[in-house]
């Protein structure tokens, strides 16, 4: 399930507010400046610091 064009546009990271870039397999959004995988699950955005995984 892929996640609207209109919700990527206004979502930003939780911590920093930066832009968020998803992911080439759509299953995620990354905050370069954090460097945090935000998952998607099921369409839903899961905007969580302490759910989010940290970029190696």
């Amino acid at each position: 399930m892929s996640i609207s064009q209109e919700l990527l546009e206004i979502l930003v990271c939780p911590q920093c507010k930066g832009d968020l870039q998803l992911t080439e397999t759509q299953d995620g959004l990354v905050c370069e400046r954090c460097r945090l995988l935000y998952e998607i699950r099921d369409g839903i955005p899961i905007m969580l610091p302490e759910e989010a995984k940290p970029l190696a």
